[in-house]
This record gives C-alpha cells, sequence and structure tokens, in this order.
C-alpha cells in the first residue's frame, strides 16, 4: 500500500481534516500529515503547536505520522518516497484549485499522483480560516474543530498561549 502527503496549514486543524485523515488511514499503507511552514503566511498558530495538534488529534491512528515541511511539496513528497498527495474538495472551487496544483505537480514530477476525497457532508463548508473568523467574532466553532483545539483558539485569540 503507498505512502501519502496530506499537506496543509492545518491553521487550526479541523474535525473536517480528521475526517479526511481517518479515510485516508484506510485507502494508504501510511499517511503523513504535512504541516506547511510558510514565511509568507500569518498563522495564527505556530508551526510546533500546529504539530502538536496533529499529533495530538491523529495520535490514536497508527498509520498516520506527522511532520513539517517548506518548499516544493513534491520535493517533499520525493525525499519521502511518496507518490500520492491526499487532498480533499468541499466545493467546485477547490475541485479548479487541486486540479490546477496537480498539473503543475505532475510537470514538475511527473510519477506524482493527487487523490482528492469528496468531503462529507458535515464538513462541506468547515475550513480554518472560517474558524478562525468565527471564534474572532465570539463564535461556537464546537463543531467545527476538536474540543482541546477550541480551548487552545479561544486562549490564542486573547493573547494567551496554553502550551
Amino acid at each position: 500500500m503507498p505512502l501519502a502527503i496530506y499537506p496543509g496549514s492545518f491553521d487550526p486543524l479541523t474535525k473536517g481534516h480528521l475526517d479526511l485523515i481517518n479515510r485516508g488511514s484506510r485507502l494508504f499503507g501510511r499517511i503523513i500529515v504535512a504541516v506547511l511552514v510558510n514565511a509568507d503566511k500569518a498563522p495564527l498558530f505556530s508551526v510546533d503547536e500546529r504539530l502538536e495538534m496533529v499529533r495530538h488529534a491523529t495520535g490514536n491512528i497508527a498509520n498516520v505520522e506527522v511532520d513539517s515541511f517548506s518548499g516544493l511539496l513534491v520535493h517533499y513528497a520525493a525525499r519521502k518516497g511518496a507518490n500520492v498527495l491526499l487532498r480533499g474538495l468541499r466545493t467546485i472551487s477547490d475541485y479548479e484549485i487541486e486540479r490546477e496544483m496537480d498539473a503543475i505537480n505532475r510537470r514538475l514530477r511527473p510519477e506524482i499522483e493527487t487523490v482528492c476525497l469528496m468531503a462529507t457532508e458535515p464538513y462541506l463548508h468547515v475550513s480554518s480560516r472560517r474558524v478562525k473568523e468565527i471564534a474572532a467574532l465570539g463564535g461556537d466553532v464546537s463543531s467545527f474543530i476538536p474540543d482541546f483545539i477550541s480551548e487552545r483558539l479561544r486562549a490564542k485569540l486573547q493573547g494567551k498561549d496554553l502550551i
């Protein structure tokens, strides 16, 4: 069974991400959840915080590893010996973005394959960006993210760190 890379910023990890990780873990021999390090973005949580949260949330899934990467995803996948990228699709616009990225990735590394899983119904409109917006405006995000992350998100938005 192949090794798949599931890349993303995971800022924060959502229940939609977890659903995809769980479903992917049944399809692939191993999955590396790869947290993107991108100096151009201004994530709410540090790379170390995101790694810790993803590890905590996926610790019970035997064939899931958590790592971070910077640079081109296809280079990272090659270093790890992976030829499969796992991605999630929620909307038509997600499909268009993923189709474009697949074409670019295959141009850079022809042996790479992108496998997209459709989001399950409860998570069709859940994104990290929306979760942060809702939380920042005082909304309840408990149905979108694990409880322990919800507590950390509240603390972070209040200027406190729980690590």
